[in-house]
């Protein structure tokens, strides 16, 4: 067995967005601007009324996992709903998306976002969604190490969760004493987002502490991450992969595609609202209407 090491250790700092919304950005900073397959990770705390009303995406996929509170989520296809602590969205924006992310209530909303990068192939796909309650998600512990198993696999259970650009996303809650051997394909791209608490990540004699807010970008080289608790407060933290898609990449805000052109068509669509975005052109989420 060989072991992952650590080759960068990134610091999530606060961001402030609106009023009542904090946003820590660990991937899709300088330092680490894009981990093929990966376009960014946020962790948000939105109070109301702060939130993200109306706003177009084409071209990649969001991942929306709440940790704690509610969030509603409308979009210009007719999916309506409300995420509550421990579920997750898988949407895929593909053609082009035009959707509303607002707090559910009064209380604060908690979570992770990621965006991950979708093939050419795939970029201009129908929108589609796939959503995991959090009693529906998989999980098993082992080794005073609980995983819930959003994507790929881990300690031989499979999450059903259809991934186009081949993922895993996986969070662990390790207690005290706890344990961890996690096999990561040869070739991926992986990091760990520790949420709370404190563990150590790699192998003996090359270990890193992993502290709140950080990501932990892991070596090219091994093939198993090893991961050990020895503090005495649960660490909480995802591990996420995913297969290097190796294609040129243009991003414009909402918009990610191969070439400067195509996001210059896609700047286009939305303003004309063609080609994918046909639909928003009457459309206005009840969050917008209802002001």
């Amino acid at each position: 067995m060989s072991i992952k090491t650590i080759r960068q250790d990134v610091y999530a700092d606060e961001q402030k967005e609106d009023i009542g919304a904090v946003v820590r950005r660990s991937i899709g900073l300088p330092e680490v601007d894009y981990l093929d397959p990966f376009l960014m990770l946020d962790e948000f705390y939105v109070t109301p009324p702060a939130g993200f009303p109306d706003h177009p995406h084409r071209g990649f996929e969001t991942v929306s996992y709440v940790l704690q509170g509610a969030g509603m989520h409308e979009d210009c296809c007719g999916h309506k709903g409300t995420l509550h602590a421990g579920d997750v969205q898988w949407m895929t924006a593909g053609r082009g998306i035009v959707h509303c992310e607002m707090p559910h209530g009064t209380e604060e909303v908690h979570g992770l976002q990621l965006w991950v990068n979708l093939a050419s192939k795939d970029k201009m796909i129908e929108p589609a969604y796939q959503e995991l309650l959090d009693k529906d998600i998989p999980r098993v512990t082992k080794d005073n190490t609980t995983v819930k198993v959003i994507a790929g696999e881990s300690q031989g259970v499979e999450s059903p969760m259809l991934t186009r650009t081949p993922t895993i996303y996986l969070d662990f809650k390790m207690q005290k004493d706890g344990k961890l051997v996690q096999p990561i394909k040869k070739g991926w791209n992986t990091f760990v987002y520790i949420l709370s608490g404190k563990a150590t990540f790699g192998p003996e004699g090359k270990q890193t502490e992993g502290c709140p807010h950080h990501a932990l970008i892991l070596s090219e080289e091994g093939d198993n991450l090893v991961a050990v608790n020895k503090g005495p407060e649960e660490c909480h933290f995802v591990l996420i992969g995913g297969q290097p898609l190796n294609e040129p990449v243009a991003t414009h805000g909402p918009f990610v595609m191969n070439t400067e052109d195509e996001i210059q068509q896609a700047i286009l669509d939305y303003k004309l609202k063609q080609k994918g975005f046909e639909i928003a052109k009457t459309w206005k989420s009840d969050y917008l209407t209802n002001r």
